[in-house]
């Protein structure tokens, strides 16, 4: 490996626990992990295995709940190792020995309540440290009474003691963070007590000392307790959460009193600090989408780092090893956390080690899989890799029948075709007419936030040619010539063509992928039309580079057709766009089009005249079948993937990619 990653792969202490590297894998939601009986199912003992046998040091679990009396978290597909001990103990004890023959550490995260940030979309009532609103409706929570308060503790005594008897390393406390129950008692904004446990500073970190005493308590005093912690809150109010760069009055937990409560919590016995910012009312600090920027909390864990004692761990974005290695070497933090990055490619610790890192599968932020699919479907996965959390239902197998298969379009679905079929020992080869491989995701890629889209298509390019698939480039493929080409099966993914728009002017109307692509200047003065995904990245885009940009929106707000979406990224989204000086017409639609201006009808009534030097088309798109409906009678086994079938996302053009090749 490269000298300057050497020191990822040192021996780091927590405690009197040594892990192999300094590598951690970051504690991510477990929905659909856990069984009825709060054990893991199958496919999270296989998803956590998973990663140890990629590499990586030590596994840290999703959060596990360690009560369900005082807030009830049954159903919600989390484990939770007090619901039926006997249960959480014998799946974890199987998850922990095979984890542990990769010579990698585990630690069970255990969590003491959501409180005010539990989901309820049924509006359920929820509780809190005082009465304060639900972050997700207008639901007054209860306030946590002191007897509750002393049970879910010693719930907490209990749980740990059950994983440590399963096999457990240590435990991750959930946590002064993000602004969960802990967090709600640890933070004046939201903890309005004037008991114990509200007030002065130690008494609202009570409930965070009482719980590491009672684990020290049941499970004696080198059991390793972590504790996943935020610095600082970025609340500017209620709901309301500050950008980067963004001057502001902190209104929850500011870094020097972060400071001084790290100091404690350490003094308590907690034997390391998982360190980042944030909180619900800020989420894409603690959930970063692509508009953060890489290694956001290698700052704030120094500032940890220089005034506590015992390890810090960092997460955030960190899947750059250059960047990660030198918050290593100058002190910032002494582990890596990679969450997502572990969700696209389990393997990236041996990669790196091998120094194969073309061959790591880049994590886009884009939030599709994880934490857009865990909002609507209950389920974590991963929008580039379908086998993410379905680990054994989704391994590849060998095909029993050598296949010649003709791929016509190489867009990421194309591209994710040729790449499972090749390894199935099939003989793919791809035509696209373009002069690379990408599709979309070239254009997509351009703005400086979504490098990573690049990145995917740089390791899909490294992937065909490590699996020598015959690729061929500027080469249309005619319907007549897919005919003749003698190929076992076809498959189409010829992808989507932008919707074009009249407006009585065509001389200054573009396409998004035109602007995107550098083929067209928009000038000084730019009128975006659609505010979707794609409008509103090429505006922020635009907005950075200095053009003045307007988006013309037919819906009522922004974004409105976008899912599945997390909050995270679409908050930010939607903050950064007036943040960065774009003006936002709702209920909007152009009407007409000059060479130097464009009217606008708002709300079906009033109208707007707005100079600019370009029209920006970010309307969506349709589907290119063209080829596939003149062949659909004519070949047997023909496939249609990607947008060519349906107008979609990067996640449905590779996970229906995968299906499909998995399977011929």
């Amino acid at each position: 490996m490269k000298k300057k990653h050497e020191i990822l792969f040192e021996a780091v202490k927590i405690g009197k626990l040594e892990i192999k590297n300094r590598f951690a894998m970051a504690p991510m939601g477990p929905m659909g992990l856990g069984d009825s009986q709060g054990g893991f199912n199958q496919r999270g003992i296989d998803y956590y295995t998973e990663r140890a046998k990629g590499g990586t040091g030590l596994i840290i679990t999703g959060v596990t709940q360690v009560d369900n009396i005082v807030e009830n978290h049954i159903g919600t597909g989390f484990p939770c190792a007090t619901q039926n001990p006997n249960q959480f103990l014998r799946t974890s004890r199987e998850m922990v020995e095979r984890i542990h023959a990769y010579d990698s550490k585990i630690f069970i995260q255990l969590g003491g309540g959501f409180g005010r940030v539990l989901y309820t979309p049924y509006k359920a009532e929820t509780v809190a440290p005082s009465p304060i609103k639900n972050v997700w409706t207008d639901v007054t929570c209860r306030e946590v009474t002191v007897d509750e308060i002393k049970h879910i503790v010693k719930m907490f005594g209990k749980a740990a003691l059950i994983a440590k008897n399963a096999g457990f390393d240590g435990v991750q406390i959930h946590a002064v963070h993000e602004g969960y129950l802990m967090d709600q008692f640890a933070t004046a904004f939201y903890n309005h007590r004037n008991d114990e446990y509200g007030g002065g500073l130690e008494n609202r970190l009570r409930y965070a000392r009482e719980v590491v005493e009672e684990i020290r308590k049941t499970c004696g005093p080198d059991f390793t307790v972590t504790l996943r912690y935020t610095l600082k809150s970025f609340i500017k109010d209620w709901k309301d959460g500050a950008l980067p760069g963004e001057e502001f009055e902190e209104k929850g937990r500011d870094i020097e009193e972060g400071i001084e409560v790290a100091k404690l919590l350490v003094s308590y016995g907690y034997d390391a600090l998982d360190v980042d910012v944030g909180t619900y009312d800020s989420w894409w600090w603690n959930h970063p989408p692509m508009y953060q920027k890489k290694g956001l909390y290698i700052p704030y864990a120094k500032i940890i780092k220089e005034n506590v004692n015992v390890p810090v761990i960092c997460a955030g974005r960190m899947d750059n090893p250059d960047m990660a290695s030198k918050a290593v070497a100058d002190g910032a933090c002494d582990i890596i956390s990679l969450g997502r990055p572990l969700l696209a490619d389990p393997y990236y610790v041996n990669k790196l080690k091998a120094e194969k890192v073309e061959a790591i599968r880049p994590c886009l932020s884009c939030h599709e899989g994880c934490l857009g699919r865990m909002f609507t479907y209950v389920s974590l996965n991963c929008a580039v890799n379908p086998e993410a959390c379905r680990e054994s239902v989704n391994r590849i197998a060998p095909a029993l029948k050598k296949k010649k298969i003709l791929i016509i379009g190489g867009g990421v679905a194309g591209c994710e075709a040729a790449r499972v079929l090749a390894l199935r020992g099939h003989e793919p080869v791809i035509y696209e007419k373009s002069n690379r491989l990408g599709g979309n995701l070239i254009p997509g890629g351009m703005p400086d936030f979504k490098e990573d889209d690049h990145a995917l298509v740089k390791w899909y390019e490294y992937q065909l040619d490590s699996l020598n698939v015959e690729v061929h480039l500027n080469e249309a493929i005619t319907s007549e010539k897919a005919k003749n080409h003698n190929a076992d099966a076809v498959i189409v993914a010829t992808g989507s063509i932008p919707k074009i728009f009249n407006f009585g002017n065509d001389n200054n109307v573009f396409t998004a992928a035109d602007i995107l692509n550098g083929k067209v200047n928009p000038g000084k003065k730019t009128v975006v039309v659609g505010g979707g995904l794609v409008g509103c990245e090429i505006a922020l885009w635009l907005a950075k580079k200095g053009v003045n940009v307007t988006i013309v929106e037919a819906l009522d707000k922004l974004l409105a057709v976008n899912a599945p979406s997390c909050p995270a990224n679409s908050n930010m989204l939607k903050k950064l766009i007036p943040f960065n000086g774009v003006e936002v017409l709702t209920s909007s639609t152009v009407v007409r089009a000059t060479k130097d201006e464009v009217i606008i009808n708002r709300n079906g009534q009033d109208s707007r005249t707005i100079e600019c030097n370009s029209v920006i088309l970010a309307v969506g798109y349709n589907s290119e079948r063209s080829i596939y409906d003149a062949l659909k009678n004519e070949i047997q086994e023909i496939y249609l993937l990607g947008d060519s079938r349906k107008v979609s996302n990067i996640m449905y053009a590779i996970w229906d990619a995968y299906e499909i090749a998995s399977h011929i």
